[in-house]
C-alpha cells in the first residue's frame, strides 16, 4: 500500500477564471461562492477532500488585478501569501477567452514565486464544456507558449469542466501524486475551516450579487451581527435566527439591493436562507437589512471592521 500524502494546492488566475467552481466540484461539496462577476471572491478559502490514501487541502483564491482601491491591494496580497506556501500551484485559465496580458503577468509572478522553491506548478484550463474541442486546443498551445515565455516548466497542462466533471478526477489525482507524504491536515469529514459566520456571510452575498447592475457588486459586503438557536423552541423544532447586514457604498446602490416595495430583498433573502439551511441543517429566520459604508473600499478603518 502507497504512502500516506497530504498537502496544500492553491488555484490562482484572473477574475472569473472558474477557480471556486473547481475547488467546490474537487471536495464535492460547495464550499466557496459562486457567481458570474468577477472578483467574487474574497477570502482565501480552503476546501478539504479526505480519502484514504490523501488529504489535498485546496485553497481556493480571489482573482489576481490590477487594483483599484485598497480592498483590491489586500486581496492581491492575500493571494500572493497563498501560493508561497503550498505544495503545488495551478494556474486557471478560462477556455472562452484567449490568453491574455494579465494570465502573463500571473504567470511571471509565480514563476518568481516558484524560484525559491521546488514546488510543481500546473496550467489548468477551466470551462471546457463551453468551447469547441478546437478551443482547447487553442488554449493548451497558449499555455504552453505561455510557460516558455516566462519561464515556467508546467508539471502539467490539463483541460477540465467543472460543470460536466471531465477530467476532474485526473487533475485531483495529479494534484495529490505531488503532494509530501504525510499525516492528514484535517479531522475526517471537514470539508473547509470556514468559520460556520462566514460562510453564512458568503451565501447572503451570492444570492445579492445575483441580477444586479454593473456598479454594485464590488460594493457588497456582508457582515453577520449575530446568530442563534432561539431559545423558546423545543429540540425538535429548532430554528436558527441570523441576523445580518448588507453593506454598500451609496444610496443608489442601497436602492437598487432593496429594489421596488423591498421586493428584491426579499428574493435575495429566500434564496439565501435555502442555502443556509442546506449548510446548517436546521430551518432559519434571517434578518437581512441593507446600510450604506460610504467608499468602504478605500477606507482602511471600514475595511477593518467588514473584515478584511
Amino acid at each position: 500500500m502507497s504512502e500516506h500524502r497530504a498537502g496544500l494546492a492553491c488555484f490562482v488566475g484572473r477574475p472569473n477564471a472558474g477557480k471556486s467552481t473547481l475547488t467546490n466540484a474537487i471536495v464535492g461539496t460547495k464550499v466557496a461562492i459562486t457567481s458570474s462577476r468577477p472578483q467574487t471572491t474574497r477570502h482565501v478559502i480552503r476546501g478539504i477532500l479526505t480519502r484514504p490514501d490523501a488529504q489535498l487541502v485546496i485553497l481556493d483564491t480571489p482573482g489576481l488585478h490590477k487594483p483599484k482601491t485598497l480592498l483590491g491591494e489586500r486581496l492581491n496580497d492575500l493571494v500572493r501569501e497563498a501560493w508561497s506556501s503550498v505544495d503545488v500551484a495551478a494556474l486557471c485559465l478560462s477556455a472562452d477567452a484567449k490568453v491574455g496580458p494579465g494570465d502573463a503577468y500571473i504567470a511571471g509572478e509565480l514563476a518568481r514565486a516558484r524560484r525559491g522553491g521546488a514546488r510543481a506548478t500546473f496550467a489548468v484550463i477551466t470551462k471546457t464544456d463551453v468551447v469547441s474541442p478546437a478551443q482547447v486546443a487553442e488554449r493548451l498551445v497558449e499555455a504552453a507558449e505561455l510557460g516558455a515565455k516566462v519561464g515556467l516548466e508546467w508539471a502539467e497542462v490539463v483541460p477540465v469542466s467543472a460543470v460536466d466533471g471531465a477530467n476532474v478526477g485526473v487533475l485531483t489525482d495529479l494534484l495529490i501524486g505531488l503532494l509530501p507524504a504525510g499525516p492528514a491536515l484535517y479531522p475526517d469529514g471537514e470539508v473547509t475551516d470556514e468559520p460556520e459566520e462566514t460562510l453564512v456571510a458568503e451565501l447572503i452575498r451570492e444570492a445579492a450579487l445575483e441580477g444586479v447592475t454593473d456598479e454594485v457588486p464590488h460594493s457588497l459586503a456582508v457582515v453577520v451581527e449575530e446568530m442563534s438557536l432561539r431559545e423558546d423552541r423545543p429540540d425538535e423544532r429548532p430554528l436558527l435566527d441570523i441576523y445580518a447586514n448588507v453593506f454598500v457604498e451609496r444610496d443608489s446602490q442601497k436602492a437598487i439591493v432593496i429594489g421596488k416595495g423591498g421586493a428584491r430583498l426579499k428574493q435575495v433573502g429566500t434564496k439565501a436562507r435555502r442555502g443556509i439551511e442546506a449548510l446548517v441543517g436546521v430551518p432559519v429566520y434571517l434578518d437581512l437589512r441593507v446600510k450604506v459604508a460610504k467608499d468602504w473600499q478605500r477606507d482602511p478603518k471600514q475595511l477593518r471592521r467588514l473584515g478584511f
